[in-house]
């Protein structure tokens, strides 16, 4: 029927009625929020279902408008039976007309009664360009009738095709399709084949015919390997018209039942309703194109994105029908949903390492001092490098002070705290100010490393660390000082760098070891221009070395990079620091690296 014949689009409004304004009702009471939700969800369904009611009653009242204007058509002038009618076709010009490639063979039957074989009888036009476009030019001879259709194809005697045409001569009924796969050697090579065949009785002869059937599975193979499928839906009837993938798109059984638009919507999870109704009500009462997704109800929660349009019988008619792509985007969502976490995650970290690496910063400028010209009463110039552990938030473990006395003597310093990150900077922070307290007893460091010792070992089995405890006494250029399990210093005199020798009795245990630890005390008199350097483990150890080796490996550093001596004052000092750690510093380094440089200078004059 041509679409002119259908009543014209402006009976449409009038037909329509209100519905318009109802569903906009119901789209508002679908957002509005209901303390049940079982109440929602029966509103939204109810909702669904009256909207694909008013447009079935929509295309029924359209459709007996236009029956209402056919009822008056004029009738025939003349009875159809004395109409002459033209020849009948021959069974060529049939054959011809098929626009599927057809060959019409004459079965041979053996004395058994089942078919031996297929004598080739016509062919149309399709089978002929399906030849020319699927085999090698030339590849295969022409026909010779008559023809043996199994001598001449050998490999279809052993797939399905002879039980279909002893099957359909049989039982005189079309057989198929059926896909079958083939291979036809030519004078280029086999070619292989796999086509949907019918075969139908025809008279004493049988015909055959196929399709491209690889293009079939290619279709039902992309809709797999993509989880799509397509469906229409007609709104007048309830009808379903699905592509092969559709139950498996959508998690159903083999055998259930195609769901007309009202059954999808009982499918679909509560909170996705709402939106599969927007969708309907755009391309229903809108005409145009929605798309959503939708969470359906059962095991493993799958979501599917429809992407719905308006099938019209003609421009400006009503819509008749519903057409939508479906696709499985579970796996996408959930990835997306682990993305998504693991952004949180990641922005949680993120912003603890923030607020970690503030609070680091913090402590490192409490506990870690910047020398300037503070020590020069003293008659010294200190300068220090700190590499924190770059694994962790900008501070570790280690920690260096130095600070006057009453008396006049200073209190050096340089301490390990075992351990990584803000945990070790806690038990550092710890021993630091401990032994600020300490120091102003005016005990001597060995005293004071045993009480520091005790500290530790109060705090916990966690709590223990290395450091060297130090006092200098100005006055005589005398530096007295205390092992607990730490690298001895370093002494640089006239370019030549040798450790300090450990005190009598050995370096003491760490610190937080072992309660009631005695500490013994070294002496050691600089002379001006003499540079002392204390350093912690983790700029000298390397991964599987020998300490021996990495101490030698600091002298000769040392060693070399004071050449010619630093220049006088605090910045050739730092440079000097600076130049051994970056000797030393590297990719290799897994702990907190530290360096502490002290150089005699003359003591000032003091004042009258």
């Amino acid at each position: 029927m041509a679409y002119a014949e259908w009543p014209a689009p402006a009976l449409a409004p009038r037909l329509m009625g209100t519905d318009h304004v109802a569903h906009r009702r119901h789209a508002a009471r679908m957002d509005a929020t209901s303390p049940v939700p079982d109440a929602r969800t029966h509103l939204a369904l109810q909702s669904i279902r009256e909207l694909l009611a008013a447009q079935q009653r929509r295309i029924r009242n359209y459709a007996d408008a236009y029956q209402g204007r056919t009822v008056g058509a004029a009738a025939p002038t003349a009875p159809v039976s004395s109409t002459p009618l033209p020849p009948t076709p021959s069974g060529r010009e049939v054959l011809e007309a098929l626009s599927v490639p057809a060959l019409l063979v004459a079965p041979l039957l053996g004395e058994d009664g089942r078919i031996r074989d297929a004598l080739h009888v016509a062919q149309n036009t399709a089978a002929r360009a399906y030849a020319t476009e699927r085999l090698p030019q030339g590849g295969v001879p022409r026909w010779q009738r008559p023809a043996s259709l199994f001598e001449r194809f050998p490999s279809l005697a052993g797939s399905p095709l002879p039980d279909m045409l002893a099957k359909a001569l049989r039982e005189r009924a079309p057989q198929g399709p059926i896909l079958i796969e083939w291979v036809m050697t030519t004078s280029h090579g086999p070619v292989r084949i796999n086509d949907q065949v019918r075969v139908a009785p025809c008279g004493e002869h049988l015909l055959i015919t196929w399709e491209r059937g690889h293009r079939l599975h290619m279709a039902a193979a992309a809709q797999q390997l993509v989880r799509t499928c397509w469906a229409e839906w007609n709104l007048g009837d309830g009808g379903v018209d699905p592509s092969r993938g559709f139950r498996q798109v959508l998690g159903l059984d083999a055998h259930a039942d195609i769901p007309t638009l009202s059954g999808l919507a009982a499918t679909v999870a509560p909170e996705s309703l709402p939106e599969l109704y927007r969708t309907l009500y755009d391309v229903i009462l809108r005409k145009r194109t929605g798309i959503c997704e939708l969470r359906l109800n059962g095991a493993g929660s799958r979501v599917i994105r429809m992407t719905a349009e308006p099938v019209r019988i003609a421009p400006g008619s009503l819509v008749w029908a519903l057409r939508a792509v479906l696709t499985d985007v579970t796996a996408e969502r959930r990835r997306r949903a682990s993305a998504e976490r693991a952004e949180h995650e990641a922005r949680r970290q993120r912003q603890r390492a923030e607020a970690v690496a503030e609070v680091a910063n913090a402590l490192r400028e409490a506990v870690l001092p910047h020398f300037q010209d503070e020590l020069a009463a003293y008659g010294l110039e200190a300068a220090a490098v700190y590499r924190p552990d770059a694994r962790e938030a900008g501070v570790g473990g280690d920690w260096y002070k130095a600070r006057g006395l009453p008396g006049g003597r200073l209190l050096v310093a340089l301490g390990d705290a075992r351990g990584h990150g803000l945990a070790a900077a806690t038990l550092m922070a710890k021993l630091r100010y401990a032994l600020a307290g300490l120091a102003y007893t005016e005990q001597p460091v060995e005293q004071l490393t045993q009480w520091l010792n005790e500290s530790a070992c109060a705090d916990g089995l966690e709590s223990t660390a290395t450091a060297i405890i130090a006092r200098y006494h100005p006055e005589r250029g005398l530096l007295r000082w205390a092992c607990a399990g730490h690298p001895r210093p370093v002494l640089v005199r006239d370019g030549a760098a040798r450790q300090l020798p450990d005190p009598e009795g050995g370096p003491g245990l760490p610190l937080g070891v072992l309660p009631g630890t005695a500490y013994a005390a070294a002496e050691a008199f600089l002379r001006v221009d003499d540079i002392v350097l204390m350093y912690s483990d983790g700029l000298t150890e390397r991964r599987d070395s020998d300490p021996d080796l990495d101490t030698q490996r600091f002298l000769d550093v040392a060693q070399q990079c004071h050449g010619g001596a630093p220049g006088a004052g605090h910045d050739a000092l730092q440079e000097y620091a600076e130049r051994i750690v970056g000797e030393l510093d590297g990719p290799h380094r897994s702990d907190d690296a530290t360096l502490l440089v002290l150089r005699r200078i003359p003591t000032p004059p003091s004042s009258p």
